[in-house]
């Protein structure tokens, strides 16, 4: 066993290159180790904007030696009608190195042939590993790449140096004009001279040594450790922002935070405001006082610790006092203008080609909004939805949204409550588009989130209706988290209201835009892709907490009012613990499996009384119909665990059907009334779920 550790040096990289390239360069390393059958142990991954690496522990010094199976000419091509072997035989046997006698005869689908067990020895891990250091490095896909010199081979940014060493040896690996080696750098500036390694596991130590912490992790560990410190010593803490952390910690080999400060009339602006400006361009963090009010003070951090520190800060505060200043004058300059009097432009704005613009997309979210309102029974919320759908998109004529796009809905409030509409519509313009992502919380009020649903339904619907529903890994207009999105509001807000009646009235505000002249009568509509696609994401979300099985059993039973479907998983997740429910699904199971194969030549006529011959189906029946009022009860209710418990004393007497009563019986009257007593049962606990669907013995 031995350690490989590969390095790609190169001029500083954009942050958002690095792990998606550690990414890229670990899994090809991992398939093509696969693909040889070349055995190793745990991989680290060290990355910098300077580097990318890999330090691979309990490499196999060779491949294993494999038995293969060789195939060699046909047994009738092989012997002649003496039963000799031919020129075909005695020349695949020399091939091998084994003698006619010893090849084996086999029987495949096209004929006997003869075969040859031959073993393949194993090659050494310093002859393969040229290929597949090759090939981790040409198969990094990077954003944008570039080329330089006269090299035809393109990378994210120019290569300065490669290390490959396997043990003590260097591993001989050529990109565009540079050569592997074992000379690695440290910190450009701290550390410029070359360092060389004797072995992989030198290398974390080296580079440390030299001013760089390789490790992302570790890094990372130390810059949050060095930005609270000074963030504390500054007398505030700073604003936590994990995308901004994963941002810088790639921007640095040694971080070193620095505390620069701002004018403290800059407070007035939007805190919103002030932590884009420091964050999207400078890259800096925000620090809060007491009750989380914003200091007139941030944080840089610096790749090197610097001789004059308050010149570095001057710099830094130079830098941002522009920006706020251009900030100032965006909010002070959109202010001049109420958000109803941007209207207009909303129509000169494009949303999507065939789908119209801004103005007419406004339109659809107000009217969608108001239907979405009536539905979920919040016509208190009314005026407040139409007049917040009415301008939510406003602000994306504004200024300061069109230097910072990510502060649409935040300056919608802020212009709102300027031009003194109501709070609850200000509140509502800037909810519409909670949640943003993972971390955020769900819209506080109704109108908030009723044009959020509107606003995304509105855009699947649209974008599945020209063709635009995404593909494979492809989702260019963020429909899959749309729908996700739209899935949390609903549960969330517990909102009832039938999502395939949503999907009808969206489609039909969309009107002759979804005419598509391309689609063929047998392609599923534009409703029956979405349905499928919201399907696909409640099966995603609910398995990640949720047995398969059970999942699949819910869906099967419909999931039209979302949140009714929600309630049934949980029930019957929590129900599957019970010692009886492995039994009860198997009966419930057999019931439904029956009613699978047999209903579709049965007609929906109720269960004729006169034809119960036999004591058992007249008991069933009797109890069927005695258990079905408190068990749609008890679903009108929402109380799917006590529906549950209601057929549970169907169990014995299903039991003793199957065990006394021919089901599939030769007169075909007796035969079909019994299929339809199977169809009751499966229709009452089927609105629950399909017990089809449930492994029992899980």
């Amino acid at each position: 066993m031995a350690e490989l550790l590969f390095e790609l040096g190169t001029e500083e990289l954009p942050a958002r290159f690095v792990m998606p390239a550690l990414d890229d360069l670990e899994k090809t390393f991992t398939e093509q180790c696969a693909a040889l059958n070349l055995k190793h142990g745990a991989i680290r991954r060290f990355g910098t904007p300077r580097r990318l690496a890999l330090l691979v522990s309990g490499l196999a010094e060779k491949t294993d030696d494999v038995m293969k199976e060789v195939k060699g000419p046909s047994v009738k091509a092989a012997f002649d009608a003496a039963g000799k072997p031919t020129q075909p035989a005695l020349k695949f046997a020399e091939s091998v190195k084994l003698t006619v006698e010893q090849l084996k005869k086999v029987s495949t689908p096209k004929g006997d042939y003869l075969m040859a067990d031959v073993q393949e020895k194993g090659r050494r891990s310093f002859e393969l590993l040229t290929d597949v250091l090759n090939t981790c490095t040409r198969k990094i896909n990077f954003a944008k790449q570039m080329r330089w010199g006269d090299v035809e081979q393109s990378f994210g940014r120019p290569l300065q140096w490669i290390v490959a060493l396997l043990g003590t040896e260097v591993v001989p690996v050529t990109y565009s004009d540079v050569k592997s080696g074992r000379v690695t750098r440290g910190h450009r500036f701290l550390s410029p001279a070359p360092l060389s390694l004797d072995k992989p596991g030198d290398y974390e130590a080296v580079l440390e040594k030299a001013n760089v912490i390789p490790d992302v992790a570790k890094r990372r560990a130390v810059m949050i450790e060095r930005i609270a410190a000074a963030a504390q010593k500054a007398g505030g803490t700073v604003l936590q922002d994990e995308a901004l952390l994963d941002q810088v910690v790639n921007l640095v080999e040694l971080p070193n935070p620095v505390v620069g400060t701002f004018e403290e009339r800059h407070l007035d602006l939007p805190p919103e405001v002030l932590i884009q400006e420091m964050k999207s361009h400078q890259r800096y963090f925000s620090l809060q006082g007491a009750g989380g009010k914003l200091l007139p003070k941030f944080i840089a951090v610096s790749n090197t610790p610097v001789k004059d520190e308050k010149l570095s800060i001057r710099g830094y505060e130079r830098v941002l006092r522009a920006r706020l200043s251009d900030g100032r004058f965006f909010f002070d300059e959109d202010r001049k203008s109420a958000l109803v009097d941007r209207l207009p432009a909303l129509a000169r704005r494009s949303w999507i080609d065939k789908l119209g613009n801004m103005a007419e997309k406004t339109d659809r979210i107000r009217a969608l909004g108001v239907y979405l309102a009536n539905a979920v029974g919040q016509g208190a919320a009314l005026a407040t939805v139409e007049r917040a759908a009415t301008i939510c998109k406003a602000d994306l004529n504004t200024g300061m949204v069109g230097e910072f796009p990510e502060l649409q809905g935040v300056m919608g409030r802020e212009y709102a409550l300027h031009d003194k509409e109501p709070k609850e519509v200000a509140l509502a313009i800037f909810e519409h588009y909670l949640p943003r992502g993972a971390g955020d919380g769900l819209p506080t009020q109704d109108a908030g989130a009723i044009i959020g649903l509107a606003d995304r339904l509105d855009s699947l619907c649209g974008l599945f209706g020209i063709g635009k529903k995404p593909t494979g890994a492809k989702d260019d207009f963020a429909l899959r988290r749309a729908a996700i999105t739209f899935i949390r509001i609903v549960t969330g807000r517990r909102y009832r209201f039938s999502l395939s009646g949503a999907i009808d009235e969206s489609i039909g505000l969309l009107g002759p835009k979804l005419v598509d002249a391309k689609r063929k009568p047998t392609d599923p509509t534009v409703k029956d892709q979405l349905v499928e696609f919201f399907r696909g994401r409640l099966e995603s979300t609910w398995r990640e907490t949720h047995r398969a099985d059970i999942v699949e059993a819910i869906l099967c039973a419909g999931f039209n009012d979302l949140v009714a479907a929600q309630l049934r998983l949980e029930a019957i997740s929590a129900y599957v613990s019970r010692p009886d429910f492995s039994s009860l699904a198997a009966t419930f199971k057999r019931v439904a499996n029956i009613v699978e194969k047999q209903a579709k030549d049965v007609s929906r006529a109720p269960v004729d009384g006169k034809l119960l011959t036999d004591e058992p189906e007249k008991v069933l029946h009797a109890e069927v119909s005695k258990v079905s009022s408190a068990f749609a009860a008890a679903v009108k209710a929402d109380d799917y665990a006590g529906a549950m418990a209601k057929v549970v004393p169907l169990k014995p007497l299903v039991d003793a059907f199957f065990d006394k009563v021919m089901v599939m019986a030769d007169d075909k009257a007796l035969r079909e009334n019994r299929v339809r007593l199977l169809m009751e049962i499966s229709a009452l606990f089927g609105t629950v779920a399909d017990f089809s669907k449930i492994q029992a013995e899980s």
